[in-house]
C-alpha cells in the first residue's frame, strides 16, 4: 500500500492526511482559499484538509514537499 503525505523539509516532519496524492496537491496549492471557505462555512472541512492546513501552520514559511512511503 502507498501512501502520500506532506513533509517539512526544515523540520523533518511528516503528516499522512487520508487522502490522495491529487488532493494534497490540490491542498497545497490552494491552502489560501480553503482557509477563507472554512471562515464562511457552518458544516467545516474535510478531516484530512483540516490536518493538512494544521500541518501548514504548524511549518509556516518552512520548506513542504509532498512524499510517499509504501507500508
Amino acid at each position: 500500500m502507498t501512501r502520500y503525505g506532506y513533509h517539512c523539509e526544515d523540520c523533518e516532519v511528516a503528516a499522512f492526511p487520508a487522502t490522495t496524492h491529487t488532493e494534497l496537491v490540490w491542498l497545497k496549492e490552494r491552502a489560501h482559499v480553503v482557509r477563507e471557505v472554512a471562515r464562511h462555512s457552518g458544516g467545516g472541512l474535510d478531516s484530512w484538509m483540516v490536518e493538512g492546513l494544521a500541518f501548514f501552520d504548524d511549518h509556516s514559511g518552512h520548506s513542504i514537499a509532498i512524499i510517499r512511503k509504501r507500508e
